[in-house]
């Protein structure tokens, strides 16, 4: 295969080989360039062996970040394309397009035209978690992981086909999986993580999987409301539904309303002049009346306006009541709500709905000054679906810092659009923080809607490829799906629990975390070095069995120092790792079949775990020494 590069990418690639491969603010930042180094670890670490799925819309097939860092291997290894359907559909589904293996993905350029156009999110995504730089230093985090792309349709059963198909790759290929997902809306599920997408998440989570995920980018809007029905019993709720004056693709207001558990409310749009009198006002909804689906309109002044609402009068997860007023914008008019309820917390949120796919964008509840007694919308409880379940590592945004001039660092805040926690149970959402603003990373080739600036230009096999920086918690949360994928190279054996436990107690804080709170940066900044070095010297308390497998005796135990490990399988490389309970790595070898010696003389009294992995199994046997 014919491989040419321009003469800028060439000196950026020798720039690389000369150990100045993480010439980017975000790496440093996380410290993931102390991981790819090696230093005061056994190797340097890369994401090696690890799958990172991608689920977004605008893959570039062809970009040269998804080869390895010599510009030779590929590391795609299949891509479903959900909205295309000339098939062959994978295995087990039918519908959409899978592609599988260099050859055909390469032949299919990117994929096909969706609700998004011809895109480029995915690229600059996955280059993030995982690009190799194609021979600059916009290196991703784990570049020589593998990828599965899945571009989707957000609806539940799209969602969990997806996730699905790559847990059946990974199980194929025999390798731990990351998914990482840069999207989230307020629409499916339930807000307090609960529903068909969170089941699903906790039965793929007991099976190894990794789920990553934005937090969103709300964090500088009032989009949200909440209103304690069970202090003002009998009051009527009343709010300004600010609409966004220009938008691509705009289509008017999606209002998304809850009450608590087994608390109906009843609801109305109120239709203003510029002044903010109320001229007209909707029926009232009451979500006691039961389930109910409406388009229907509204004649003020000879003008129709048209409004859809969704109610749901309860559900199996949680017995709350919801409703959904969509509302068309119309440029004379200004839109109120009203909700009324006899008890119950009331929340609400307000984004943008598009007039093809979704829409996440959050825009402000005011509180005109015409009437006082109305309420104005905050920032808080901004996390969406699926960056609410509670498996699920969701991932806030900050500026990278980084140093300059004389010594003098900039940057280390939060971005403002970062948005805000907590989860709606009050729980730590989001947990973690990693560079989102003004990331560099590839952008697809093939994208009919990006019309910002251009980084840098590379040549590939004749064709121009394209980075940009973008900014968004959809930038931070690849950054970290990368970093699971250097935790699972370096200890593969780790549960999901555990990993997520590992991102928390490694967490960096400073005062940028301090000032903004939990709220915002959950446990604080991701430290990638911290948590390769606590999952290296950690072992599963999950895999701890008082009755191993028979393949491995230890006799005798307790002991006195000296023990013997009898091996009674046919696997040509079996490695040991012996561990005390804090997680500690004492020792490391290899042992064969038959009788070898342990000796564990050297050894403080104690207890000890011996976990030996033949490859196929992973056996933990505890010791105790006198």
């Amino acid at each position: 295969m014919k491989k040419t590069l321009l003469l800028t990418a060439i000196l950026c690639a020798m720039m690389l080989s000369y150990g100045q491969a993480w010439l980017d603010k975000a790496v440093p930042d996380g410290r993931v360039d102390s991981v790819w180094a090696g230093e005061g670890l056994p190797q340097g670490f890369t994401g090696e062996g690890v799958i990172i799925g991608i689920t977004d819309w605008g893959f570039d097939y062809t970009h040269p970040v998804f080869y390895d860092t010599n510009m030779i291997h590929y590391r795609v290894l299949r891509a479903w394309d959900q909205y295309k359907q000339s098939g062959p559909a994978p295995a087990g589904f039918d519908y959409g397009t899978e592609y599988v293996g260099a050859e055909e993905l390469l032949n299919a350029h990117c994929d096909t035209i969706n609700p998004y156009d011809y895109g480029y999110h995915g690229t600059h995504c996955a280059s993030i978690a995982g690009g190799a730089g194609a021979g600059t230093h916009y290196r991703g985090v784990a570049p020589e992981a593998e990828f599965l792309f899945a571009t989707f349709d957000i609806t539940d059963q799209a969602v969990i086909d997806a996730w699905n198909w790559m847990y059946n790759v990974a199980q194929q290929e025999g390798k731990r999986l990351v998914i990482s997902m840069s999207w989230g809306v307020y629409t499916l599920d339930n807000m307090d993580g609960s529903g068909v997408l969170a089941d699903e998440v906790r039965r793929l989570t007991d099976l190894g999987v990794v789920f990553v995920t934005s937090a969103g980018n709300n964090g500088d809007e009032d989009f949200h409301i909440k209103y304690d029905f069970t202090q003002h019993q009998g009051d009527t709720m009343r709010t300004y539904m600010q609409t966004p004056y220009s938008y691509n693709n705009l289509w008017g207001s999606s209002i998304s309303m809850v009450n608590s558990a087994n608390s109906p409310f009843q609801f109305s749009m109120m239709v203003m002049d510029n002044s903010y009198n109320i001229i007209a006002s909707t029926p009232y909804v009451f979500t006691a009346n039961g389930d109910a689906t409406l388009d229907t309109f509204i004649v003020v002044n000879n003008d129709t306006l048209v409004y859809r609402y969704e109610v749901r009068a309860t559900n199996e997860y949680n017995h709350a009541p919801a409703a959904r007023l969509i509302v068309k914008k119309d440029t004379r008019y200004k839109f109120g709500l009203a909700v009324t309820a006899a008890e119950g917390e009331f929340h609400a949120w307000n984004v943008i709905e598009l007039t093809k796919a979704w829409g996440n964008t959050g825009v402000p509840f005011v509180k005109p000054s015409a009437h006082p007694d109305w309420i104005a919308g905050d920032n808080q409880y901004g996390i969406s679906t699926p960056a609410n379940i509670d498996e699920i590592i969701t991932v806030a945004a900050h500026q990278a810092m980084y140093t300059y001039g004389a010594g003098y660092t900039n940057g280390g805040s939060i971005a403002d659009f970062s948005s805000s926690g907590p989860g709606f149970g009050e729980e730590l959402k989001p947990e973690i923080s990693a560079p989102g603003k003004s990331v560099v990373s590839a952008i697809s080739s093939y994208t009919s809607t990006y019309s910002g600036n251009y980084v840098t230009t590379v040549e590939f096999n004749g064709r121009d490829y394209k980075f940009a920086s973008l900014s968004g918690t959809s930038m931070s949360c690849p950054f970290v799906a990368g970093v699971v994928a250097l935790i699972l190279q370096a200890n593969p054996y780790l549960s999901v629990a555990q990993v997520k436990e590992i991102i928390h107690e490694t967490a960096t804080t400073d005062r940028f975390t301090e000032q903004a709170g939990v709220n915002r940066f959950g446990y604080g900044k991701i430290n990638a070095y911290q948590a390769v070095l606590k999952a290296l010297n950690t072992v599963s308390v999950e895999d701890y069995t008082e009755t191993a497998v028979s393949q491995y005796t230890i006799f005798p135990n307790p002991t006195d120092g000296q023990c013997y490990v009898t091996v009674n399988s046919d696997a040509m490389q079996i490695d040991y790792a012996l561990y005390d309970l804090t997680g500690r790595v004492i020792a490391k070898n290899r042992v064969l079949p038959g009788v070898n010696q342990l000796d564990m003389q050297a050894l403080p009294s104690g207890c000890y775990i011996l976990r030996l992995n033949d490859g196929q199994q992973i056996v933990s046997k505890k010791i105790i020494k006198h």
